[in-house]
């Protein structure tokens, strides 16, 4: 018999304003649950997850705790004041029996000390503190609102493996699609005020969503041709029997009614770059750059070269100096030794992660025009301003709006709209994907996809480097910095290793460098295949095209648009088995990859 759920929430409303934010919720989180909420941004998830934490009273609805069960809450902006140290603040999340060291261990695996002033830390810096007060109890249930945001990816890959080895129920909100496919076994969708569930991984969710929008397209047509029918038989049909024509009349008024109160998917953004003429072919070019500040080292003696049309990620851990390697190619700051040089007919437009370019007390308006009038040029010809924000996902009332009022993803979307209006033949993007809903993410992919130009990436974000670039420039410490091929993958089968954590002062004043977890210990240094590696290498393209064929067999069954109504549980059955079917072929062919370099290796 299973056991019952810690934490219920039933029929849950609230609303802010005229129009209902959540208008029918449901939630229950069992024993060792591994569930993520899903949804655009504005559609209510972090307000629900407030509900469930108790700090926001719904309008309607039930909440129920089980009696005994310990709960902790990961904001998004957590509050540290009214503490000395971090150590002090960790600890004021254990409950008399906790173990005291955990909150030690947590807080120096975090990569903090303990002994630093809350009020002067970083948002990265707050953000592992508040991890470390939330995990040092073990409580129950985990309830963490975008754990990953301004997390470095030593400590995201480190995060993941203490989730993964958790007994606590987690609820999970976050961007990172590959955070989210490793640690979560169900998926709650809130979309329109209401949400819906299935016991299925992230990795199951698009496809899932997809096919329930597809459906929901189908039934509209339906309504539309039913609306067309009942008008023509209005205008045209006989008008003798007046009861049943105004009986008709009545029901084509309820039609109307059904589909202008029907409560629509919000409208998909639309980005465009705005491009320059082309470039040089040399867009950038250091020889033996260095830097420093004091005895740290920032870059040391580093040469790469950047042509017209290259997609470049830069990865590091928090305090590598990416920022710093960033201006340093781009002209914005001088190297101490060697050259560094930038192309001609260069149009560089710069997405800054700090976002100093936003003044609260400005509208979103005036962050398109330069506070001139209501409209703006994109793609060489005049817009009026709500048009373009439209494009964005912002509703024509927020175009007055002041910046102070928006949420941290309606800020970065802002932010793109105002980069991409303008002409550029090179983007330098600064952890762009921060706070965007997945829907966004795709589309700004799609973007970069299309861009004829050249891009410079810096991200934490490995999914969006895979998709998006073509080599990844990897600090190795020291100021040293390594090109490897590919996206973050190739690089991580190439390099053996992750991206290095940074290094962390201790209590004795030592220095220790963490490694990630859950990275193969000693993969780079294998010299010899094993008997067993020889037989992989033999038997995986075998494997892989099982897994193809499979794969196309499983998507004719889903491209029947009458799967989804006529048979549920075949249509959910076979959703499952892509899912499944294509992440072990992505895992084949990075193992196939990583074992064929390795052959390759012995044979050189």
């Amino acid at each position: 018999m299973a056991a019952p759920p810690l934490l219920t929430l039933k029929d849950v409303a609230l609303t802010f304003g005229g129009t209902p934010l959540i208008e029918s919720a449901e939630l229950a989180i069992s024993p060792g649950e591994r569930a993520c909420l899903v949804g655009r941004n504005g559609s209510g998830k972090s307000t629900l997850m407030k509900i469930a934490a108790g700090l926001v009273e719904p309008d309607r609805g039930e909440r129920f705790l089980q009696p005994g069960t310990t709960l902790r809450y990961l904001a998004q902006e957590p509050d540290l004041s009214g503490f000395d140290t971090v150590l002090a603040f960790v600890e004021a999340g254990l409950a008399p029996g906790d173990d005291p060291y955990r909150a030690r261990y947590l807080v120096e695996s975090l990569g903090l000390t303990g002994e630093e002033d809350p009020s002067q830390l970083s948002g990265g810096e707050a953000r592992r503190a508040a991890l470390a007060q939330a995990l040092a109890p073990e409580p129950d249930i985990l309830l963490l609102d975008e754990p990953t945001n301004h997390l470095d990816l030593p400590v995201i890959e480190w995060l993941e493996g203490e989730l993964g080895r958790t007994r606590a129920a987690l609820v999970l909100i976050s961007h990172d699609r590959r955070f989210l496919s490793g640690l979560t076994r169900a998926t709650v969708w809130l979309d329109r005020g209401v949400t819906r569930r299935i016991d299925q991984g992230f990795s199951a969710f698009e496809a899932w969503r997809d096919a329930f929008f597809e459906e929901e397209e189908r039934d509209r047509h339906k309504l539309e041709r039913k609306i067309a029918d009942e008008e023509h038989w209005l205008r045209y049909g006989v008008t003798a029997r007046r009861k049943r024509n105004v009986r008709r009349l009545g029901n084509l008024h309820s039609l109307r009614k059904e589909r202008r109160d029907e409560r629509r998917p919000v409208g998909t953004a639309t980005m465009t770059s705005m491009e320059a003429e082309a470039s040089g072919t040399l867009v950038v070019e250091a020889k033996g750059i260095s830097k420093g500040y004091g005895e740290r080292t920032i870059v040391d003696n580093l040469s790469i070269r950047v042509t017209r049309g290259d997609r470049l990620g830069i990865v590091g851990a928090n305090g590598a100096g990416k920022t710093t390697l960033v201006n340093l190619l781009t002209g914005k700051l001088a190297p101490d030794s060697g050259v560094a040089r930038l192309g001609t007919n260069l149009s560089m437009m710069l997405l800054d992660q700090a976002r100093a370019v936003l003044e609260p007390t400005m509208t979103v308006t005036d962050v398109l025009t330069g506070g001139r009038g209501d409209s703006i040029m994109v793609g060489g010809r005049s817009r009026h301003v709500i048009g373009y924000l439209k494009d964005f996902l912002f509703a024509p009332e927020q175009a007055r709006t002041p910046v102070s009022v928006l949420s941290g993803g309606e800020r970065n979307r802002l932010l793109i709209a105002r980069a991409l209006a303008q002409p550029s033949n090179l983007l330098v993007l600064d952890e762009p994907t921060n706070d965007l809903d997945l829907e966004t993410l795709d589309l700004l992919q799609e973007m970069l996809d299309d861009y004829a130009g050249t891009l410079i990436l810096v991200s934490h974000d490995r999914d969006f480097l895979d998709r998006v670039v073509g080599s990844v420039l990897v600090s190795e410490g020291e100021g040293r910095w390594t090109e490897y091929a590919g996206g973050y993958s190739d690089m991580l089968t190439q390099r053996g290793k992750g991206v290095d954590a940074r290094t962390v002062a201790t209590r004795g004043g030592a220095r220790e460098r963490t490694e990630p977890r859950g990275e193969p210990a000693g993969e780079s240094s294998r010299k010899k295949m094993g008997f067993k590696e020889q037989h992989e290498l033999k038997t995986l393209p075998v494997r892989m095209r099982e897994l193809e064929t499979g794969i196309a067999r499983l998507k004719t069954v889903l491209d029947d648009p009458d799967l989804y109504a006529s048979d549920f549980a075949r249509f959910e059955k076979a959703s499952s088995m892509l899912s499944a079917a294509q992440t072990e072929l992505s895992a084949a062919e990075d193992r196939w990859l990583a074992l064929e370099l390795l052959r390759e290796s012995q044979a050189s």
